[in-house]
């Protein structure tokens, strides 16, 4: 029999919103960076934010501004607090990749949809209105205190829906961020849209859909 979960949980930047890090840091440095190093640039700027996320909880424009300064600081460029607020403030402008809306709004009439975000309240509103489905509930990682990939704000998501990690799919382009922990927690229905971010890695047991066109399939919808 198909699982039917009694929510389904999103990460949201990557996943369901177009996560335009690489394009923001363009941007800025791309006019004074060769091709070669504007990727080793980018490819540095995602692993501090990674960093960043994994130490106590600050606000999100920290995370971007320790990140951005320490990436500066690696590949010799000049870090000004100017750049990393607009990359900040360019956050709540991006939209969805094109295969979000049609294939949410279809799952959404059947199953309420969660999202579980490393965001900051005033921000994740704007790129919820543009998924184009309701969502049932909205987490951040302002209202768990944590940033994924961290356990407590999977933990606190479940409290908050009165349910277990038997009780819902969790639904990630990341298995740094989102998989690797809902494995660890005993979340056994699990889907990887493939988004290029991060190689195949079978072990963490998911269902792999190449984007969100695919999920009302997963539950046979």
């Amino acid at each position: 029999m198909t699982f039917r979960p009694k929510f389904i949980t999103f990460d949201c930047y990557g996943t369901l919103t177009f996560f335009d890090m690489a394009g923001a840091a363009r941007r800025i440095y791309g006019e004074a960076l060769s091709e070669q190093a504007m990727q080793l640039f980018i490819k540095n700027f995602a692993a501090y934010r990674l960093d960043e996320v994994l130490s106590a909880w600050k606000p999100y424009a920290e995370v971007v501004h320790n990140a951005l300064e320490r990436t500066c600081k690696k590949n010799g460029v000049t870090f000004r607090e100017e750049d990393a607020l607009q990359i900040y403030n360019e956050v709540p402008t991006w939209g969805p990749h094109p295969d979000v809306p049609a294939g949410l709004a279809k799952v959404a009439r059947e199953i309420p949809l969660v999202i579980l975000s490393n965001a900051m309240n005033s921000q994740i509103m704007s790129n919820v209105e543009k998924l184009g489905a309701p969502f049932y509930k909205v987490i951040t990682a302002e209202e768990t205190g944590t940033y994924k990939p961290q356990m407590n704000g999977f933990e606190y998501m479940l409290d908050v829906l009165g349910c277990g990690p038997e009780d819902i799919t969790h639904v990630s382009s990341s298995f740094r961020y989102d998989l690797m922990t809902a494995y660890d927690l005993g979340i056994r229905s699990k889907v990887w849209v493939n988004r290029g971010h991060e190689p195949a890695n079978p072990f963490y047991e998911y269902e792999e859909i190449k984007d969100i066109s695919g999920l009302p399939g997963v539950f046979g919808l």
